[in-house]
C-alpha cells in the first residue's frame, strides 16, 4: 500500500509579523526569525511598535519558494497569490498623493530601494521633482 501524505492548504497575507507567519506554519518565532536572517527576507517596522523589534516579513516570490520547498513544511499547499485583503498596522491614507508614494515604496524590490537612494542622494529633491516634471518652472 501506498503512503498518504496530508496536504494542509495555507493562506499568507501579503505582509505578516514572525508571530502570525510562525502559527501559520506551526514553527516557532525563532525559526521564522533565522529563516529571515539566512534568507535575506524583506522586512519593514511596524509604525508605532517601539523596540524596533516588531518585523513585518513581504511575503514575496522568494518567501513563497522557500516555504514552499523547506523540507519541514513540504506537506503544505501554499497558494501563489494571497487570498485575503492586506492587513494595515499604520494609519496610511491611501488616497492621498503621499499614501501612494509609500505603497510604492513598500512594494519596490530592495534592488529598487537601493536605486533609489542613490538617484535621491545625487540627485536631491530638486532633481527628483525634476525629473517628474512637476517643478515649479
Amino acid at each position: 500500500m501506498g503512503s498518504v501524505v496530508k496536504t494542509i492548504m495555507i493562506k499568507l497575507k501579503p505582509k505578516m509579523t514572525t508571530e502570525e507567519l510562525a502559527a501559520c506554519l506551526d514553527v516557532t518565532k525563532q525559526t521564522i526569525n533565522r529563516w529571515i536572517r539566512e534568507q535575506g527576507w524583506r522586512t519593514e517596522k511596524i509604525p508605532g511598535v517601539k523596540g524596533g523589534r516588531a518585523r513585518l516579513i513581504h511575503i514575496d516570490h522568494s518567501v513563497r519558494d522557500f516555504l514552499t520547498n523547506a523540507p519541514a513544511l513540504r506537506t503544505l499547499s501554499i497558494p501563489l497569490q494571497a487570498h485575503e485583503p492586506a492587513m494595515e498596522y499604520g494609519t496610511v491614507d491611501t488616497e492621498s498623493p503621499l499614501g501612494q508614494i509609500y505603497h510604492i515604496l513598500q512594494n519596490m524590490t530592495l534592488a529598487e530601494q537601493q536605486q533609489l537612494a542613490i538617484f535621491l542622494a545625487r540627485e536631491g529633491i530638486r532633481g527628483f521633482v525634476d525629473r517628474l516634471g512637476i517643478g515649479e518652472g
